[in-house]
């Protein structure tokens, strides 16, 4: 039984379809300076470091972190260090985006009770008026 093996190298166009985004996305991460991979000429060389920082980027996407959080949480890596900071720094912003995403719910929810208390104002004066709703 055979496993693959991981390639060395990525192309701009390899990363893209993996994670199905688009080329211009990575060159956009290049340009905030989150990646720098080789090149040869005009082509793109990305080593596994580049595709992990990729990865690493579209998680804290996922998770709401801005681009200079997701660069700060990345540069604080260091390999064959206990990158304790970095994970203390990442549980840091988890838990404080938590908070606003809660707050957020809080919020959205007193704004839907405001609603349905206004809608149902509104369908009373309506009734009152002698108009049919619907």
């Amino acid at each position: 039984m055979t496993t693959a093996k991981r390639p060395t190298t990525y192309s701009i166009s390899e990363l893209a379809k993996e994670f199905d985004i688009t080329t211009r996305t990575i060159r956009f991460y290049e340009d905030k300076g989150l990646m720098s991979p080789e090149r040869r000429g005009q082509t793109r060389i990305y080593s596994p470091a580049d595709r992990t920082k990729l990865k690493l980027i579209l998680r804290g996407k996922r998770l709401g972190l801005s681009l200079e959080e997701s660069r700060d949480i990345i540069g604080m890596y260091s390999p064959g260090q206990s990158n304790e900071q970095q994970l203390k720094t990442l549980v840091e912003r988890i838990r404080g985006r938590k908070e606003t995403l809660e707050q957020q719910l809080h919020d959205i929810e007193v704004m839907m009770l405001d609603l349905q208390e206004s809608e149902q104002r509104c369908l009373d004066a309506l009734r009152e008026l002698g108009v049919e709703t619907v």
